[in-house]
């Protein structure tokens, strides 16, 4: 295709959708490597020929444009394919949580409303026993190489159908996201972006990053997790690439092997992936001198932790904070702004931040009556910008409760300083209540890891007779380390109020988990509740 007629094309898709992405990069990259998985890669080229194949194929079997599309997979390339055949067409991505139980996903299955539902392999099973309990669904597709009993296969359908341009009338007003609170503290909803609003945060990303075309994302964030979906279409949108680890359960060592073989530029990590890059014992085997970028986001980071990880690798480390309600990205702590190891302590504060608000996004902290609090003073944070969701999805009562004037009311809790960093204090619903003192757990699980025996701790409050609440921790140690729980409260009480320690510890093996990451404190603290009619 000559030069002038690729610009002659470039003008087919509206600038303010996802198509135009796909198509433009098809393009002027047609050749060069837009996704990796195990060991298939494609092109961009060759991605926007699988996703038009499949919205021909869609189309076929019933989809229109606004119909919502399921996907219950493991992080793979056909998801990719899923995702893309939407964004460019005007249906809806749906991605549910696989880790969820048979009832979980009927509820949600049905609360999304999807009439097609993308299956992986590994959970054929299960879909097989939701059918009766979710009727709507019309159309269920195979991930995989196996042909599956009463279910089109992926595969077949983006081989045999056309791969040339559908017509599209997608807007920008159009839905095109539904992403899932994680249900760590109740019954998961659904965040409805529009192309607008979510092609704001995936322009304003590779800014934030300094993203270059041809700079190399190995993806281990779970693609059904708002963060992993919208950090995987910022590489997407600079011509970067991104390598899919097609793994259930998170494999430090193999992620770090590929960061090598691929002499990948960036990863995307949590606290806890993290901790367990540094327990290795053969770390320093790796070389990941391509890395540009180690980036954190979708939980908090301990700043011991994130200092023994800059030790290790230099100054690569950035972070973002945000939710599944608010674009999702909000802050940025640049890699510049990292780089204060070595500095007097009073600099080396803002490495407890969540750095200053993203780029087009405006961030106030108000107190119970929405008035702005003065720097030092604790509030909620609420945040406005072009990329927040447009509403809580078929639920308009909470809709108005957390989108209000334009506004997100987050439900986290922090603080600025005079010069505007910003420090998250912790969930307004985690803050524990101890004989009529507010104690944030994020502050007491920062001096747990200051330990040198402790390698990941979470608090959280759990019911006492005397004190209401108390605050409990729960503590994983490095392996061959040795702590009692008296010398762990006894280290809190050094450090901080006294009321604030922990009460009790406990110990254990390993903290349960979302696939994104994040500690399931729910999951610990239902069991000391077990019983009781309130849960405080």
């Amino acid at each position: 295709m000559s030069r002038k007629l690729v610009l002659k094309e470039l003008s087919r898709y509206n600038t303010g959708i996802y198509a135009d992405i796909i198509y433009r990069n098809a393009l002027l990259y047609a050749d060069e490597m837009a996704i990796k998985c195990g060991g298939e890669s494609v092109t961009f080229a060759q991605f926007n020929d699988r996703v038009n194949a499949l919205i021909h194929a869609l189309q076929s079997m019933g989809a229109r444009k606004g119909d919502v599309l399921g996907i219950l997979s493991w992080n793979c390339l056909e998801y990719a394919d899923a995702y893309g055949a939407a964004m460019k067409f005007g249906f809806i991505s749906s991605p549910f949580n696989p880790r969820l139980q048979d009832n979980e996903l009927d509820y949600l299955i049905n609360y999304s409303e999807c009439s097609t539902l993308f299956v992986g392999p590994e959970l054929v099973e299960l879909v097989n026993r939701l059918r009766p309990h979710i009727p709507k669904v019309k159309n269920f597709i195979s991930f995989g190489t196996a042909d599956i009993p009463g279910m089109a296969s992926h595969r077949t359908l983006i081989e045999t159908f056309p791969k040339d341009e559908p017509d599209v009338d997608a807007r920008e007003e159009d839905p095109v996201f539904l992403f899932y609170t994680s249900g760590t503290t109740g019954v998961p909803r659904a965040a409805l972006y529009t192309f607008e609003r979510a092609m704001d945060d995936t322009r304003r990303f590779p800014t934030a990053m300094s993203l270059e075309q041809g700079d190399k994302h190995v993806q281990i964030m779970p693609l059904f997790h708002i963060g992993g979906t919208k950090n995987f279409w910022g590489y997407f949108y600079a011509a970067g690439s991104n390598v899919i680890m097609p793994q259930i359960s998170f494999d430090p060592a193999a992620t770090l092997q590929t960061v090598q073989d691929e002499k990948a530029t960036d990863i995307h990590i949590v606290a806890t992936h993290l901790a367990a890059f540094l327990a290795l014992p053969d770390v320093d085997k790796y070389d990941l001198s391509s890395l540009k970028r180690m980036f954190y986001a979708a939980s908090p980071m301990p700043v011991e932790l994130l200092k023994r990880g800059m030790e290790k690798w230099g100054p690569i480390f950035m972070q973002f904070y945000g939710g599944t309600e608010d674009g999702p990205n909000v802050t940025v702590l640049s890699k510049k702004q990292h780089d204060v190891v070595n500095r007097p302590p009073e600099e080396q504060k803002i490495l407890a931040s969540c750095g200053f608000p993203h780029i087009g996004v405006h961030v106030r902290i108000v107190d119970d009556h929405d008035n702005d609090v003065e720097p030092g003073v604790v509030g909620e944070i609420i945040v406005k910008s072009k990329g927040i969701p447009k509403e809580w999805w078929h639920r308009p009562e909470e809709t108005a409760e957390t989108f209000l004037n334009g506004w997100v009311h987050t439900g986290d809790m922090g603080r600025y300083d005079e010069k505007g960093y910003i420090y998250i204090v912790d969930r307004k619903k985690d803050m524990i209540v101890t004989g009529g003192e507010n104690v944030y757990p994020r502050e007491v699980e920062e001096v747990l890891y200051q330990h040198p025996a402790v390698q990941e701790a979470t608090v959280f409050g759990i019911p006492d007779d005397y004190w209401v609440e108390k605050v409990h921790a729960v503590v994983v140690l490095r392996q061959g380390a040795d702590a009692s729980a008296a010398e762990l409260i006894s280290f809190c009480k050094e450090r901080l109020a006294k009321y604030k320690a922990p009460k009790s510890v406990e110990f254990a093996g390993a903290l349960p988990k979302t696939p994104s990451g994040k500690i399931l404190k729910r999951e610990l603290r239902d069991k000391y509740y077990a019983g009781r009619e309130r849960k405080v």
